[in-house]
């Protein structure tokens, strides 16, 4: 077994719902089953590569777990660590983001055997839908009650009350048989799987891990979103030598990916990548990742509000709203409508079906530019050259919207850790770059060439109504973020509840915060109108910091004593471009957007 799959395996028992055996009887590393001690059974899965020192993430983790297996004073003083890295705040921060990585879908067998209350129901189309619901059981005894707990129990909790706090794993290895004592009828419950009882929040099960091929739709699915709808935007902003921009961040980009790999690998403690800001500055690492990573999410689901809004005032551009002195034009009434009919789904306790749905955002990006290419050959639009070569004052706005297009580094960790292969991975993220990068050149020139300087922020309110292309590529860009705002403000909205005191962590509140959190993005997006600018924006500062700058960073102090100096150069050299980049294309998004308000 190669060293990838030996280290930074990634923790999927929040998600994955299998057999109770596979983490009971048999050990990650083939040895005996955790102690109902906290301390032995951590001493057998974790190390001293994660501490609040920020010198604690140097890549010598694998090292010191021989030593400290051999001795038994070393074990226990590496027990806190890894506590503390458990208590740390976000806890749900995996198991949330997992369902933005678009796994492959369970088969009905697995869903059955993951949702046993399914089998209550007599048709397929019922147990189709009934995630959405109650079963008979629950609604008996007076359904969701507002005291329920809005998260799973944390370890330290369930050490507490005597149950393992082993450090989880559903790594697909080998089953080896467990040993005449390991099969006990009075073995206790693994920590997961009292997690999966959760009424609050269920998750989709994976029925196994991804293969390349699909790991590669899988992160086809996060590159591919609603930035290829302003690349042609960026053209008539910045002229036509701005595209060079778009393999230049790719090819930052597709590095940094690799560089959050080799993190995730030198400690088997780093799974995902607020872990990984805390492996290299410690907790206060930890918060700064996971607060930009939240933001970048919430203003995410800003922009599908401004998106919706913009879409559907195209389809219906005479309605409005007039009442007691109020009056709301087509944007905001389509916007605030869209807002009210979205927050359903933000309440909803099982997201399975809307993670599935969101799996097709590949489909839909396809669709789109399939009907962009219908529209300029087959119905008459045609491409006409046209624009200039270079824009400077409007080149920063071309940039954040470019670099847009490659925020997808929240979510390379765990599409790295659902992989069977590890070793493929440099090869998947490096042809997802490559595919992203020439769809979004190609998209951009050719929606220039037919709409030219009249290009709006996004190229589907340009293509003629009255074409059935045309109309498929509007709703496609309705469905798709309708789908997606769910599942995107689902990991905010679990941070938040998280950090409430424990007396308030019950159902009633969770949905005053989800309330909130959908009523305030209307607010913001009626606030700020401006899809390509607050996109420009995002992507000025969010990606050139998520994408860029944070894991060159961490990087460089997680293994700072083994990087070569050409590295260390390069490194520094994609810091300083990205923090050129985010601070001039920041300025003049805000600019532009206190200029047209």
């Amino acid at each position: 077994m190669d060293r990838d799959e030996e280290k930074g395996h990634g923790d999927r028992s929040l998600l994955f719902i299998g057999d109770e055996d596979d983490d009971i009887g048999v050990d990650r590393d083939g040895g005996s089953p955790p102690s109902s001690d906290a301390g032995s059974s951590f001493s057998e899965r974790s190390d001293d590569g994660i501490d609040d020192d920020p010198g604690g993430g140097d890549g010598s983790g694998s090292g010191s777990d021989d030593d400290a297996d051999a001795d038994g004073t070393a074990t226990q003083g590496r027990v806190p660590n890894v506590a503390r890295q458990q208590a740390a705040w976000p806890q749900s921060y995996r198991q949330s983001i997992d369902m933005l990585s678009a796994v492959q879908s369970p088969t009905v067998s697995s869903i059955m055997a993951a949702s046993p209350s399914l089998t209550k129901f007599g048709s397929s189309f019922i147990k189709a839908g009934s995630s959405f619901f109650l079963n008979k059981k629950a609604a008996a005894e007076g359904s969701l009650p507002l005291t329920r707990p809005l998260l799973p129990p944390s370890l330290s909790q369930l050490s507490q009350q005597g149950q393992p706090a082993a450090r989880l794993s559903t790594d697909s290895l080998p089953p080896r048989p467990p040993a005449p004592a390991l099969q006990a009828p009075t073995m206790q419950q693994r920590p997961s799987a009292a997690c999966l009882k959760s009424n609050y929040i269920e998750l989709p099960p994976p029925s196994s891990k991804c293969s390349s091929s699909q790991s590669i739709i899988n992160g086809l699915n996060v590159l591919c979103g609603v930035g290829i709808l302003t690349t042609c935007f960026g053209i008539k902003e910045a002229g036509w030598l701005s595209l060079l921009l778009l393999p230049l961040l790719g090819a930052c980009s597709c590095y940094t990916g690799l560089l959050l790999k080799r993190c995730i690998d030198s400690s088997p403690t780093i799974e995902t990548y607020p872990d990984i800001g805390q492996a290299a500055f410690g907790i206060s690492g930890r918060i700064f990742v996971s607060v930009v990573l939240y933001l970048e999410l919430y203003a995410c689901c800003v922009e599908y509000i401004t998106l919706l809004g913009d879409s559907l005032s195209s389809v219906f551009p005479s309605a409005h709203l007039a009442f007691t002195g109020i009056y709301l034009n087509s944007h905001n009434l389509f916007a605030i409508t869209m807002a009210l009919a979205i927050l359903p789904s933000v309440w909803l306790r099982n997201l399975s079906l809307l993670s599935y749905l969101s799996a097709g955002g590949v489909v839909a990006t396809i669709t789109v530019i399939v009907c962009l290419f219908w529209v300029g050959i087959g119905d008459g639009v045609g491409f006409h050259p046209s624009g200039t070569a270079l824009n400077l004052t409007h080149l920063p706005v071309a940039l954040g919207l470019y670099g847009y297009c490659f925020s997808g580094h929240s979510v390379f960790p765990n599409i790295y850790s659902s992989m069977k292969e590890r070793s493929q991975f440099p090869f998947v993220i490096l042809f997802c770059f490559i595919v992203v990068t020439v769809v979004y050149a190609g998209v951009a020139a050719a929606g220039f060439l037919m709409f030219g300087e009249s290009t709006m922020s996004q190229f589907t309110l340009n293509m003629p109504q009255q074409y059935v292309p045309s109309k498929i590529a509007i709703w496609m860009t309705i469905v798709n973020p309708y789908t997606k705002y769910a599942l995107t403000m689902t990991p905010v909205a679990l941070s938040i509840e998280e950090a409430l005191p424990k007396k308030m962590r019950n159902y009633l509140a969770g949905m005053c915060v989800r309330t909130a959190l959908v009523l305030s993005t209307v607010v913001v997006a009626l606030s700020f109108p401006y899809f390509a600018l607050v996109m420009a924006l995002l992507g000025s500062v969010f990606t050139m910091l998520v994408a860029l700058i944070l894991p060159c960073a961490c990087y460089l102090s997680i293994k700072r004593n083994s990087v070569p100096l050409w590295e260390v150069s390069l490194c520094i050299a994609i810091i300083l471009i990205g923090m050129v980049c985010a601070c001039i294309g920041s300025y003049t998004s805000i600019k532009q957007m206190i200029g047209g308000s």
